[in-house]
């Protein structure tokens, strides 16, 4: 009951924060990528349920548009037996190419992944995904009002009544699905917990050849935590997790599918085309790659923190760091971020989103062509200036390393960036 009612109060607080942040983050209109997080839950690893409750809890990161549906958590599967043979693994044998592969003692990570994908596709998330995009009401009517919010686009222009008789139309449509639908992601976290003075108490050489040869995934956690030296001092708590990225397949012919075959709307309910969109599977997301990371909290630090506070806030970092080295590693889930200000050179991000003194950004400028359409020319490069990057993770404002400025400066042409434009790293 105690537990209960810490993670009630800091779950509370979590959401006043991260809320706050976001309320006074720079309010500048530009098509976000879309994003939906689920974690995989077990009930039989430590303090499962203060991480899967903080984890529902946390608000998606600013910088995406929240498309979470309704299922938050997948049981996990350490095990399962896999047919290829038939048309449909073979299909999904495709989509999930970016996997790498394992063999002997690795063959159970490499079921885990194929059990999540399994386990999406079979759940048809790929479908919800799309459902939520068009706005689909309950009588099974479609509409354009979230595709125009995200995308500032005129409603009325997106009307696929009239965007079948106008080439302004078509073209419009080919532009949300390109800038919005295109770039909708889901990322599956894996979390293990282990603490810091448990790590330091054992032999990393040990560690590391009981693993080896047991392939026991929680001495496995306390062995690499303990070559990167985070249990070298003090007391603490480490979360890590593994993240799966997806992304929803959406292209020309998912696009003209939908549009001919499914597309109805409640004014004017076609039976037929909603037991179409009912019975199909057309809709697929595909494997974009997997990354591990760390959040490791130190007591001491956070001294007024409960235990239950602190591994919430290695939960609420994790989650954090794993997203940043997804966006380093793969150039198709990087995102936009909008400039603060041409002088001094700024952005509100930082730490939590990754960076590093010496990484590079491209910086876009937004224009809009002759059809109405968005474009983004780049104008430049500027580089993360090493003397001042915002340290804005998560609790970081508890911490001694607290920033005397909520932004990051970089170093580049003056006089030629200005608030509004976009910048997206390169590097």
């Amino acid at each position: 009951m105690e537990i209960s009612r810490k993670l009630f109060t800091f779950s509370a607080l979590l959401i006043s924060i991260l809320s706050f942040s976001q309320e006074t983050a720079t309010d500048i209109k530009y098509k976000r990528s879309s994003l939906y997080t689920l974690m995989l839950s077990d009930s039989n690893r430590e303090h499962s349920e203060i991480i899967q409750t903080t984890f529902k809890n946390a608000p998606i990161p600013d910088k995406f548009n929240d498309h979470i549906i309704d299922i938050r958590t997948i049981s996990k599967i350490d095990s399962l037996s896999i047919e290829e043979s038939d048309e449909a693994n073979t299909q999904k044998k495709s989509l999930l190419s970016g996997m790498p592969k394992f063999g002997g003692k690795k063959k159970l990570k490499e079921n885990q992944q194929i059990a999540v994908f399994n386990y999406l596709d079979s759940s048809a998330i790929a479908k919800s995904m799309v459902t939520k995009w068009f706005n689909r009401s309950d009588a099974g009517g479609f509409n354009m009002d979230l595709i125009a919010e995200r995308g500032s686009y005129n409603a009325s222009d997106l009307d696929i009544k009239i965007a079948k008789n106008t080439e302004r139309g078509y073209a419009l449509l080919a532009d949300a699905g390109e800038e919005l639908i295109n770039n909708t992601f889901v990322i599956v976290n894996d979390f293990k917990y282990t603490n810091k003075e448990e790590v330091a108490s054992k032999a990393k050489g040990l560690l590391s050849m009981v693993a080896t040869y047991t392939g026991n995934s929680d001495i496995a956690l306390a062995a690499d935590a303990a070559s990167l030296g985070v249990g070298a001092m003090g007391k603490g708590y480490i979360i890590k997790t593994t993240a799966y990225l997806y992304k929803l397949v959406w292209n020309e012919e998912v696009a003209a599918t939908f549009y001919n075959d499914f597309w109805t709307d409640d004014a004017s309910l076609d039976l037929e085309k909603k037991k179409a969109f009912d019975e199909t599977d057309i809709f697929k997301i595909e494997l974009v790659g997997t990354e591990t990371s760390w959040a490791d909290i130190q007591s001491t630090i956070l001294t007024k923190k409960s235990n239950e506070d602190l591994i919430s806030v290695a939960t609420v970092r994790a989650v954090d760091n794993v997203i940043a080295k997804l966006q380093r590693k793969y150039e198709t889930f990087r995102t936009k971020s909008p400039l603060l200000s041409g002088d001094p050179l700024s952005a509100k991000i930082g730490l939590k989103e990754g960076l590093e003194k010496g990484d590079k950004y491209e910086v876009l400028e937004q224009v809009i062509n002759k059809e109405g359409l968005t474009e983004y020319k780049r104008v430049g490069v500027i580089k993360v200036d090493k003397t001042h990057i915002w340290d804005n993770r998560f609790m970081a404002d508890e911490e001694e390393s607290k920033s005397e400025f909520e932004y990051t400066t970089f170093t580049g042409s003056k006089n030629k960036y200005f608030s509004g434009m976009l910048i997206r790293q390169i590097n």
